[in-house]
């Protein structure tokens, strides 16, 4: 586990899915990562890689050969390397191998780079495409905020927050979490109170946030922990539906699940990003804190 920390913040980082583990305020002491306590979920803030959610089967093609993948890919289960550390920042490499190469056909590097600015975490990745041929791949992020903040309250008396008027639908799933073409309203206006039934059906997916950042407030406490994430064409939010979690994830995606009618090649997938070999791919979020 590697350590980070600035006036405000301690971050912890480690070697397994190159994961944020920790996101402490030190002037108080509050907690705003979930901690991976596997009662509710195991991870905290996994990265997702090759894949986002579920490919059809969990089987994709690619040149008329069919893979084998898990749910989110291999990224949040691989062993990463420490790549680089700052005063400030701290980044993480996963490089492709045998293994990898059975499962996703592509050589490929990752890079992780963690960084305080003030109160808040920027998370900067970096996909190399170090093959010889184009690569095909989606990548997403999956922080679990604690909710209620700093445990003031209950999951109840939070909601979200968008600095824009939203009038957004929420994909339909099939099992397995894939989506199907249709819709149900899900978010209108700045504000989303929250509650565990929102989520019986799984994660809420959505492509059409005018919003660029997602907070999450209370009413019992002044403090606010949010995501920030420009330029990502989708974002999941979930939290375990058979209730009492204390978090809330709020994930912003380049990608997405299969549509449960897909049969096509990983080439042809909706949100897919294309590579060219030996150029690299850069995205950023950062998680917020106010309070």
């Amino acid at each position: 586990m590697y350590t980070l920390e600035n006036e405000f913040l301690r971050i912890k980082v480690r070697e397994h899915g190159g994961e944020l583990r920790e996101v402490l305020d030190r002037q108080d002491g509050t907690q705003y990562l979930w901690d991976g306590n596997p009662e509710y979920w195991q991870y905290s803030s996994p990265v997702l890689f090759p894949i986002v959610g579920r490919v059809k089967n969990n089987k994709y093609r690619y040149q008329g050969q069919e893979y084998e993948i898990p749910s989110h890919g291999i990224g949040r289960i691989s062993e990463y390397k420490l790549a680089g550390q700052t005063e400030n920042s701290i980044t993480m490499a996963l490089d492709y191998d045998e293994e990898t190469l059975k499962v996703y056909p592509f050589k490929f590097r990752l890079e992780i780079t963690y960084r305080l600015e003030g109160k808040s975490v920027a998370v900067h990745w970096k996909v190399i495409n170090a093959d010889e041929k184009e690569m095909y791949f989606s990548i997403g992020a999956h922080p679990a905020l604690r909710c209620p903040i700093g445990g003031e309250g209950r999951f109840e008396d939070c909601y979200l927050d968008f600095p824009r008027e939203e009038a957004s639908g929420a994909y339909d799933l099939a099992p397995g979490c894939l989506l199907k073409h249709t819709k149900q309203d899900f978010l209108q206006g700045r504000t989303l109170p929250l509650n565990y039934d929102l989520f019986r059906e799984d994660a809420r997916i959505v492509d059409d946030l005018r919003s660029d950042t997602i907070m999450v407030r209370s009413a019992k406490t002044s403090k606010a922990v949010g995501i920030r994430a420009a330029g990502f064409p989708y974002w999941g939010i979930w939290s375990p539906s058979q209730g009492g979690a204390p978090f809330i994830c709020l994930e912003p995606w380049h990608g997405h699940a299969d549509y449960d009618d897909f049969e096509g090649e990983i080439s042809e997938k909706e949100g897919i990003i294309s590579l060219a070999a030996g150029k690299s791919f850069e995205a950023e979020y950062s998680i917020v804190i106010e309070g």
